[in-house]
């Protein structure tokens, strides 16, 4: 059985954890590469401060390259038992290129305006969200800097997260991951 391994890009903010909570109230197995650097933040004994978590992410990188953090969600993706899992923060290409090794991947983009994900981040208030607009900002570059902008360019299929309700925008992802199961 080939495992379709649906990645979630875009942007802090951009509403990729709102899509994943959604299709995990639907059935699908959902993978967070957040959670997979906090837990690595943990083992560490880091405090999971944005700044903490936006340094280790740029280690893992650099110790272990590009695709770092996909190779720390490997062996979850390998022991699971489902057809169809869904990753949750895919950053760049090189982590792309990892989980082809694994199975079939198709690329979903989330995008929203800055104001719209300073918002949606503000509200979410977890540890490692920023602030204020200059911290807010700063992620932004360091997201950025790992090779997000490629990701999203080379999406399967894109949804806008300005103007739609939280319903509407799990609604949407659901229907395009449903045309690639087809």
């Amino acid at each position: 059985m080939v495992k379709l391994i649906v990645c979630l890009t875009g942007m802090p903010g951009a509403g990729k954890s709102t899509i994943a909570e959604g299709l995990k109230s639907r059935g699908l197995e959902i993978i967070n590469m957040g959670d997979a650097v906090r837990a690595e933040a943990k083992k560490r004994n880091l405090e999971p401060s944005g700044k903490n978590l936006g340094k280790l992410m740029l280690e893992l990188r650099e110790e272990n390259g590009p695709g770092a953090v996909a190779k720390l969600i490997e062996p979850l993706i390998l022991k699971s038992s489902s057809r169809i899992i869904v990753i949750d923060g895919i950053r760049s290409k090189a982590e792309l290129e990892i989980l082809r090794k694994i199975g079939k991947v198709k690329l979903l983009s989330v995008n929203a305006s800055a104001d719209t994900r300073f918002k949606f981040l503000q509200a979410r208030g977890r540890t490692d969200d920023p602030k204020t607009k200059n911290v807010f900002e700063e992620r932004d570059k360091r997201e950025l800097s790992v090779g997000l902008t490629a990701s999203i360019a080379h999406a399967d299929e894109s949804i806008s997260n300005n103007n739609q309700t939280k319903e509407e925008l799990i609604e949407h992802a659901y229907k395009i991951i449903k045309t690639w199961t087809d």
